[in-house]
């Protein structure tokens, strides 16, 4: 069995890492025209060619968690194909790797993709991505969403907050903050906003330049605001910069952990929470999706075929990766706009396509 799990696992990492650096070659080529229309326009600073190759560089990983599914599907059918074409596969059937055994191989690899996608999109892919944004606005603008920017909320002992962040600079820091106070009562208590702001340690932002309005509506004080100029001002709050972040780029950039805690967030302040929840679960079950590949994958290895090329079922493991990930996508945003259960809604294309993969394994392996 070792040396069946030597070829065979040879094999497919082979042909996986082909596949994959066929489609990030394909992807960076594509990624990098793109920014050739912003390379010599001057901004804040000339964005040149280095920084483009530099930028599209920063987008591999994301491209990478985003294809390995795939690419994991193709390779493995492609292994598989071949194998039964040259009659290899026969051969090993007949020195003992029985049908549950070969689907025990597959899933064993399967699990080490699994690994390799969920640490790919985790923890290389959220750094890289955000240092390629960061590195995007140092020359080209700070990162904005929509013409308001993000807005957050917050609920502390006696007052709530609403906080609006209009961008965010290369630095890291905030820029054009207004943090709206109100008491219990849901009376507006003040106005601060400052033209910059950057994140403490110890958990409050440090507000440069900040003017603040005081509105004095209760007792003898009815009607009059307290106007205050401060060069800088301390705002305790427990709004992290991963949490701005999470509001000014999209959520599929996030960690797992800080997703989770963004929910929390959310849902502690009255906030719908139910894109993120989408994203979080998505990001749980995308790995699993590798599983689902090579499960996919093993019912090519049974089919009779001796003559001919196996470009045809390698097309239709590319057509069946595309819809899986199309699929993935649309789930996502009609889940979001039905409130489907967040969990059901990024498990469903997994779900569908075990379901076909069982039906195939079982129909060409088991009963044929």
């Amino acid at each position: 069995m070792r040396t069946l799990r030597r070829l065979v696992y040879g094999e497919i990492i082979q042909a996986v890492a082909f596949v994959t650096l066929g489609f990030l070659a394909l992807f960076f080529f594509f990624d990098f025209v793109d920014e050739l229309q912003a390379v010599g326009r001057p901004a804040q600073q000339v964005y040149q060619l280095s920084h483009a190759l530099l930028y599209v560089l920063l987008l591999v990983p994301s491209h990478l968690y985003e294809l390995l599914p795939i690419s994991v599907l193709i390779g493995s059918i492609y292994v598989m194909a071949r194998l039964a074409q040259s009659s290899e596969y026969t051969i090993l059937r007949t020195s003992g790797l029985g049908p549950w055994r070969a689907l025990k191989t597959l899933l064993t690899l399967g699990l080490v993709f699994v690994v390799l996608t969920f640490a790919m999109g985790d923890y290389l892919a959220p750094l890289t991505d955000r240092t390629a944004q960061l590195l995007k606005a140092r020359f080209q603008g700070r990162i904005t969403v929509g013409q308001t920017g993000a807005w957050l909320k917050e609920k502390q002992a006696y007052n709530n907050y609403s906080v609006n962040v209009r961008s965010l600079s290369a630095d890291g820091s905030m820029g054009e903050v207004r943090i709206f106070e109100f008491d219990n009562q849901g009376f507006l208590v003040s106005i601060t906003q400052a033209p910059k702001a950057g994140f403490g340690n110890d958990e409050s932002w440090l507000l440069e330049g900040a003017e603040r309005r005081e509105f004095h509506t209760r007792g003898t004080d009815t009607g009059r605001v307290t106007r205050t100029q401060l060069p800088s001002l301390r705002w305790p709050t427990q709004l992290s910069a991963e949490m701005v972040s999470a509001a000014l780029l999209s959520p599929d950039r996030m960690k797992t952990v800080d997703l989770f805690q963004y929910m929390r967030h959310l849902e502690a302040n009255g906030q719908s929470a139910q894109r993120y929840e989408i994203e979080f679960w998505r990001k749980v079950f995308y790995p699993l999706s590798c599983l689902v590949m090579v499960v996919l994958a093993l019912p090519f290895a049974y089919l009779h075929f001796r003559s001919g090329n196996i470009a045809g079922y390698v097309f239709g493991g590319v057509m069946a990766g595309i819809s899986f990930f199309l699929l993935n996508n649309v789930f996502g945003f009609i889940g979001n706009l039905r409130n489907w259960e967040p969990w059901l809604t990024a498990a469903a294309p997994g779900l569908i396509y075990s379901m076909i993969s069982l039906a195939a394994f079982g129909w060409l392996v088991l009963r044929r």
